[in-house]
């Protein structure tokens, strides 16, 4: 797929709606960064080292992006944006909801100036409901979708918070795919544009089928008690020598025969799935004595040699080592930037021409005058 032809004027900041973009930008849209005057995305400062430029949350997701500032809350920014709005095919924003009414740039106001306007409201808790005014961020969002509870060993412990935004990276990926639909079906249709109202706890509670669909049946869920939690000894991580961990992810019988078979304990394969507690409590113990007693290269190459689905437990630093990562271009490389991980997309190279990331306002001299922007407006927004 080539969006090459697409327009993307991206109000968004952090990472939920960049995200969105980045992989828009990936399939080749054209995305217009749109910054506030006053240090731009809050992103760029958020680097660990304060000694870096730039963090290294901003390098991930705006590679080969266009920066300009405009100050919506001005009549000049407001107008100039509105030019811009003439030309685009998509605009996102992840503000509150009724800041864009606020400053003039909302859905209905911009399909005055362009009917034909995709326009996506990415947003914690959605557009409406109780609590769509409430502020948060992925950690808020994942403990109101009930998934974060679900993250501990038991329903005694402390809930654990993931490495990654889960909540974030699942309303980009619902924002992505909402504006994907939208711009077939204009294509497709003839239709004028459409409003996207994407939230991101929605997002995460579309992903929970697994264990919200047992609860909307009258089932009782808690962690450390479903299949993908650790209830049965046969999908399980299991501490190896030496302090390291192997997942074993033995569902079906097929596998958790060889399983045993392999560790030389046949005569646990008929407690695959037991119903009863102690058993399985025996079953994993015996399991973990004999992963425990020998190291993860052991079972690393003995595991390869059968047909059990198993990965040892790996830091990031060692995943991004392997070569099948850069074979399949997910590791991305250009000339005088960092390194990034890519969007999963095969067909295209793993080193491309412009994707260097933008300096703020980079472009917004270049962009205004595209697009026409009267040169009393730009007077007004550029530098003197």
């Amino acid at each position: 797929m080539d969006l090459s032809n697409i327009r993307v004027l991206d109000l968004t900041q952090f990472f939920p709606g960049p995200y969105a973009t980045q992989i828009l930008r990936d399939y080749q849209a054209e995305v217009i960064k749109v910054e506030r005057p006053q240090g731009g995305d809050p992103a760029r400062q958020l680097a660990e080292n304060a000694d870096d430029e730039l963090s290294e949350l901003f390098y991930a997701v705006n590679r080969g992006k266009k920066s300009i500032q405009l100050d919506l809350t001005a009549q000049a920014g407001r107008q100039a944006f509105y030019k811009l709005t003439e030309t685009a095919d998509v605009v996102i924003e992840q503000f509150r909801p009724g800041v864009v009414d606020r400053l003039g740039v909302d859905y209905e106001t911009l399909t005055e100036y362009n009917s034909e306007i995709i326009y996506c409201s990415l947003t914690g808790y959605g557009q409406t409901g109780p609590y769509q005014n409430r502020p948060g961020h992925d950690l808020t969002y994942l403990a109101s979708s009930g998934l974060l509870s679900m993250n501990r060993p038991n329903s005694e412990e402390k809930p654990t918070m993931p490495a990654i935004p889960i909540a974030d990276a699942a309303g980009s990926a619902h924002a992505t795919i909402s504006i994907l639909t939208a711009l077939l079906s204009r294509e497709l249709s003839d239709n004028n544009g459409t409003y996207l109202d994407i939230s991101m706890t929605d997002a995460l509670i579309s992903f929970s089928q697994m264990i919200a669909q047992p609860v909307l049946t009258g089932s009782k869920v808690c962690p450390g008690e479903t299949t993908l939690t650790g209830k049965y000894p046969c999908y399980d991580v299991y501490e190896t020598a030496h302090n390291r961990y192997i997942a074993i992810a033995a569902l079906e019988k097929k596998f958790w025969a060889e399983l045993c078979e392999t560790l030389d304990r046949p005569e646990l394969i008929e407690h695959h799935r037991s119903s009863n507690a102690e058993i399985r409590d025996m079953v994993r113990n015996e399991i973990a004595d004999e992963i425990k007693s020998d190291t993860l290269s052991m079972w690393e190459d003995q595991f390869s040699k059968t047909d059990v689905p198993f990965a040892p437990v790996t830091m990031m630093s060692e995943v991004l080592e392997k070569e099948y990562l850069h074979d399949r271009g997910l590791i991305r490389n250009v000339d005088g930037t960092p390194p990034r991980v890519g969007v999963p997309m095969p067909n295209l190279p793993s080193s491309l021409e412009g994707e260097t990331i933008p300096d703020l306002g980079e472009h917004t001299e270049e962009i205004l005058k595209q697009a026409g922007v009267d040169d009393t407006i730009q007077r007004k927004i550029l530098p003197e």
